[in-house]
């Protein structure tokens, strides 16, 4: 009867152990501190909203982010090699190993289109501008492209984008050479009306179909 005992007490510790790690399996791989991805992840949920689908115009969507990209920009902000308002001091809170384990947890999150107003007018040009100064980075007019570690443009909040822009323009980021060279170029034939053409472009749905 003791042996009968034992061994339903063992096979039940062994089922609760197993559906405990079933459990944790659903969010993703944990650490060893107990903070599992989806944990982490609803750290950035205020600003970035739920799985990284951002619902406010200032804070970027993040998820579908690649995952190396998501790590490379933490880490920027997290050493102060990038600039900030606020995410210099929230990226100082994770460790690195969070920081890879939220990277790859965003990366297998859909990229959820912003829904936002945009001059109809603009798209067309837009779309041109877009294949002359900036496919050759940003594939695919800016979509998600597995594999591919730039920003994703297609379907991002513009507002966010314009600070992103003038954060480059002021020198207050430091701007790639060949984005300098290619904006340069654009801002010298097109001016300002070929930005908002570009913004008009990414913020247009028919651009955004993933």
């Amino acid at each position: 009867m003791a042996k009968k005992s034992m061994k339903l007490a063992l096979l039940t510790g062994a089922m609760s152990l197993g559906l405990s790690s079933a459990i944790l399996a659903a969010d993703g791989p944990e650490l060893m501190s107990g903070a599992s991805a989806r944990m982490l992840s609803e750290t950035c949920a205020g600003c970035h909203g739920t799985d990284g689908a951002s619902v406010g115009p200032a804070s970027p969507t993040i998820g579908g982010m690649h995952g190396e990209y998501f790590v490379e920009v933490m880490q920027g902000f997290k050493s102060d090699e990038i600039y900030g308002t606020i995410m210099n001091r929230i990226a100082k809170g994770y460790t690195d190993e969070e920081i890879a384990l939220m990277g790859t947890f965003f990366a297998a999150r859909p990229f959820v289109l912003a829904e936002q107003e945009f001059d109809e007018s603009l798209v067309k040009k837009g779309a041109k501008l877009h294949d002359k100064y900036c496919e050759k980075c940003h594939a695919e007019g800016g979509k998600v492209v597995e594999d591919e570690e730039y920003y994703i443009l297609d379907g991002q909040w513009t507002p966010y984008l314009k600070y992103v822009l003038s954060d480059f323009v002021e020198k207050r980021r430091d701007m790639p050479k060949k984005m300098k060279k290619k904006l340069d170029k654009l801002m010298e034939k097109e001016g300002d009306k070929g930005i908002d053409a570009l913004w008009a472009f990414y913020a247009s749905p028919k651009t955004g179909e993933q």
